[in-house]
């Protein structure tokens, strides 16, 4: 009979541990936490300043509750494996609660990796459960309850039934929000460069950008000055006045963190952040390798540490001489410093065992499993290899009071980037002038200071600034660790709920505030400036790692919180826009009964209604135009024919953007979907993309088999296939400075048309939503 109960939050975690231990070992799951808040209440007492939390067996879970129970009778001990983690930890409090009164010897025990090796070291140093770990995780979860139940019903009463506002999901919002905010700010401002092509004795011909002038960095605001410049410069003698050649590294990045695999996965994979730490789960947890069994293939995923195991550093470093030979071991093991604000209670992310390549397991994983594993080996055998080594020229040439600069860099050694290099986000505003480098090359030609060039060519070119782009998965989890605002492990799930619950909405992998999220935010921000202030979300997060440090107390932590806070809430229900009850008055009259239309909210956002309801039910969409006037959405005639009923069809606009439905309705609800004629990408070619509408009113381009497949994109496809690289579909794009264009739906294709030479493709009829969808 076996002696020792181990128990465990998942049935795979419980699988792989049975193969590692013997029949002395019970193994059973939790199946995640036991116990929680009730979900009919907040569930917290508040009575003299102290805070005394209602946990309840949740529902479901009375039958697992009581068959622990009942191995824990007739264990000798009982250890608690759940996650290592303040998660973990809050899940081995609430265990060890209920089955102390049936056994009392229970201990924790913490998994890193779930290897033979790494279970067998656990099971031996068996520890106590850390209280000081639970009552940081208790208090995020009192704290989430306190604003969850104290601010949602207040957004109920407010703006629409259902709403609800988190601590860290609305700051999150606010961000997407803010950034939007800066997008339509933004103003274009036109500048100009001065790129020339130089010919030295000795081949190849290179290119210079001018870089100064009279000393000053170039500062071309107009056409008219860019070509008196290069009028200047076409009669100038141009002299080499400075060539440095210099050695440049490019060292290898840390093996990763839990918030470096969400971007570098979004970025790499495009997976999401909530996909990326479900895969993460199971590779650690166990897959199956055929004979192996059960067989953990990374270390645990939730950390913000770059530290790794002595032995891991050893076998990494075998596997790259071996592979890659000695010339790309670096003489010592490489080891990364962990950020001070960094837990640093597990290792990086990485490998359990060498013997596991990626090669090898292929067999057993499915396809995203193995993607993201590969990723992860990677990432981890290139940590430990030397630098990339570069050759970089710079060559600085006069021509009277014009300094032009050339850069030229050759790769002398990979290094670690024959395995692997991390991909950028594209977060910063976009100026060629701040590239101190000017004219790129592979090569330049050799030339010695004194030697005249030939100038071959000159010209100005033409740019606009750039407005910062919107929030991706990566780039949003990146703004969120480095602002310290949640935590890594919580990032998966802030990414899906402010999408779930409409506040946002992803299109083409990047975050756009949808009109509710827009508004919500305002009304927060004005009432809650300090529960929506990112400084102040980041600063409860350091009082949540203090109390997990034992420095501060978790009922004085909610005190410092609750008490301004209700105040507040108090406050704001007296004083807070009512906009349920707001009817803003407008030109327009209602043609059913002659009284006036105004604008109310409703469940899908603002809407035209007729002051006369509920006597007069008349209601219209509408469009703001630029000067903020509104203009009412009329219906469209159109030669479609009712599926149903085979009269006439209108085109109208709803929800989810323009849509066909029966003329004859309510009497026929017959409808159907604006098809573009292009297959879905996605999905095998199952669907059709179909012409939706953003909440912002902004057209975009989904699959008609949406939940199903959600690729989606702002171009309106054209049904060709594009005549360079073979892409099932062109877009159309609208820019201010090229205006209408057909381009390559495939990215890294350069081929692009006018958009009339889309003629036949519906080129003209989606230059407005294109340009709007821009």
């Amino acid at each position: 009979m076996a002696k020792t109960l181990v128990i465990v939050e998942s049935p795979a975690k419980a699988k792989t541990l049975g193969k590692y231990l013997g029949s002395q070992f019970k193994v059973k799951a939790s199946v995640g936490h036991l116990k929680d808040l009730p979900k009919s209440k907040m569930g917290i007492t508040i009575k003299g300043g102290k805070f005394t939390p209602e946990y309840t067996v949740i529902r479901g879970k009375q039958k697992v509750l009581s068959d622990l129970k009942k191995a824990g009778e007739t264990a000798d001990r009982i250890l608690l494996a759940s996650d290592p983690d303040r998660e973990g930890e809050a899940i081995a409090w609430h265990i060890a609660e209920e089955l102390r009164s049936v056994n009392d010897n229970i201990f924790r025990v913490l998994f890193n990796e779930i290897t033979k090796r790494g279970v067998k070291e656990a099971i031996e140093k068996p520890t106590t459960i850390d209280k000081k770990k639970f009552d940081s995780q208790q208090t995020r979860r009192l704290l989430d309850r306190i604003v969850g139940y104290e601010l949602s019903p207040l957004l109920w009463r407010k703006v629409r039934r259902g709403l609800s506002a988190g601590r860290v999901q609305s700051v999150a919002v606010r961000l997407v929000v803010e950034r939007e905010e800066e997008i339509k700010a933004f103003v274009a401002r036109e500048y100009w460069t001065i790129e020339t092509t130089l010919g030295a004795k000795t081949p190849p011909p290179f290119g210079a950008r001018l870089m100064r002038v009279s000393g000053e960095k170039a500062s071309i605001e107009t056409g008219d000055v860019a070509r008196a410049i290069v009028d200047e410069l076409k009669v100038l003698p141009c002299v080499v006045a400075n060539v440095e050649t210099k050695e440049r590294r490019r060292n290898p990045t840390p093996p990763f963190t839990t918030s470096k695999l969400q971007q570098e996965a979004a970025r790499k994979l495009r997976f999401t952040a909530k996909r990326t730490m479900g895969i993460a789960q199971k590779l650690y947890e166990g897959i199956e390798l055929g004979e192996e069994g059960p067989t953990g293939l990374i270390t645990y995923m939730r950390t913000d540490s770059v530290r790794t195991a002595d032995e891991a550093l050893l076998a990494v470093r075998e596997y790259v001489a071996a592979t890659y030979g000695k010339e790309n071991l670096p003489d010592e093991a490489i080891k990364y410093k962990t950020k001070k604000s960094a837990q640093d209670a597990h290792e990086a992310i990485r490998p359990t065992a060498m013997e596991w390549t990626p090669e090898r397991v292929k067999p057993f994983l499915e396809e995203p499993d193995f993607k993201l594993y590969q990723l992860v080996w990677n990432r981890f055998v290139a940590s430990q290899m030397k630098p990339a080594v570069y050759d970089q020229t710079t060559v600085d040439v006069k021509a009277g009071k014009y300094d032009l600069r050339a850069t030229g860099s050759t790769l002398k050694f990979p290094g670690f980037m024959s395995v692997y290099m991390e991909d950028a986000d594209d977060t910063a505003v976009r100026d060629v002038r701040d590239d101190d480098e000017g004219a790129h090359d592979d090569a330049l030609p050799a030339v010695a200071v004194g030697e005249e060039l030939n100038l071959l060519e000159v010209k100005p070119d033409q740019h606009f600034t750039e407005p910062p782009p919107r929030y991706t998965e990566a780039s949003l989890v990146k703004e969120l660790e480095e602002r310290g605002i949640g935590r890594p492990s919580t990032y998966a799930a802030i990414m899906s709920v402010i999408v779930d619950r409409e506040y946002v909405a992803k299109l083409e992998n990047r975050f756009s505030p949808t009109e509710l999220g827009t508004l919500v935010t305002g009304l927060l921000v004005k009432s809650f400036p300090s529960i929506l202030d990112v400084e102040f979300t980041a600063q409860v997060e350091e009082r949540l790692d203090d109390i997990e440090e034992g420095t501060v107390g978790w009922q004085n932590v909610l005190g410092d919180f609750y008490r301004p806070f209700h105040e507040q809430i108090q406050k704001a229900n007296v004083e807070m826009r009512n906009v349920k009850a707001e009817e803003i008055p407008t030109e327009h009259v209602c043609e059913k009964c002659g009284k006036p239309m105004v604008i109310k909210w409703g469940r899908n956002g603002s809407f035209l209604a007729c002051q006369g309801y509920p006597e007069c039910k008349n209601t219209k969409e509408f469009r703001r135009n630029e000067d903020g006037s509104i203009r009412i959405v009329v219906d469209e005639p159109t030669n479609e024919k009712c599926p149903t009923c085979e009269a006439p069809m209108v085109l109208k606009r709803g929800k989810f953007g323009r849509f066909y439905a029966c003329s004859r309705y309510p009497e026929c609800t017959g409808r159907k979907s604006i098809s573009t004629g292009v297959k879905c990408p996605d999905d095998g070619g199952q669907g059709e993309l179909v012409e939706k509408m953003s909440r912002r009113g902004k057209a975009f381009f989904s699959c008609n088999r949406y939940p199903d497949c959600k690729f989606a994109l702002w171009d309106r496809p054209v049904a060709r296939p594009c005549p360079t690289c073979g892409a099932k579909f062109l877009v159309q794009k609208y820019t201010k400075k090229f205006g209408a264009q057909v381009k390559c739906a495939n990215k890294e294709c350069g081929y692009v048309e006018a958009a009339a030479e889309a003629a036949g493709e519906g080129a003209e009829a989606g230059a407005g939503d294109s340009k709007a969808a821009s």
